[in-house]
């Protein structure tokens, strides 16, 4: 069985092999074969909304199970058959990675959703804010979790506050530059 990660190194080679063929291809032959990977997803996506609707009558707790497979729930939720809100979604994957953050003395916190633009307003806390790998930990850990809980979440507007106490969201100001994290720094 394939594992999510091997899953999304699949779905990035088909992003790159569909970027390649249009610059390489007779845009003839790319319009034919962007047809076809359509009218492909569309074949599987109606062979997947059907098994949603026999399991909600046959098997209400599978459906459900389904719907929390991170593997699955995205593929429903491309298709448009995870009914689960979007900001419980987008809760449930920053409590996925707060274990992470707070190893650091960090956390996150959501300020905002605008689902009509697909963006979400985060701020860091804690001592998070302000270390270096701050910004790495925010686009590798909390995007990529938001991106698979809510894939149709785009922008991501983050507000990093100054020398906060872990926990206590502040005000913006100018935030300090350090070599090393902080929190780090305090365990050594």
């Amino acid at each position: 069985m394939s594992t999510p990660q091997n899953l999304r190194v699949v779905g990035d080679r088909i992003e790159q092999l569909l970027d390649d063929l249009q610059a390489a291809a007779d845009p003839r032959i790319f319009d034919r074969a962007a047809e076809l990977l359509r009218l492909v997803t569309e074949l599987y996506g109606g062979a997947l909304a059907r098994i949603v609707e026999i399991l909600e009558t046959a098997a209400p707790k599978a459906l459900d199970e389904m719907r929390h497979d991170d593997l699955v729930a995205s593929l429903l939720l491309v298709h448009g058959l995870n009914n689960d809100p979007l900001e419980g979604r987008i809760e449930a994957a920053l409590a996925s990675v707060r274990p992470l953050l707070t190893a650091h003395g960090g956390d996150v916190e959501l300020l905002d959703i605008d689902a009509d633009v697909g963006a979400v307003r985060l701020r860091l806390l804690g001592s998070c804010d302000g270390c270096p790998s701050s910004a790495d930990t925010l686009r590798m850990a909390v995007e990529r979790s938001i991106l698979e809980h809510a894939p149709e979440i785009v922008i991501f507007d983050v507000e990093q506050p100054s020398q906060a106490t872990p926990g206590t969201p502040i005000a913006l100001t100018t935030k300090p530059v350090y070599t090393e994290c902080p929190a780090e720094l305090a365990s050594t």
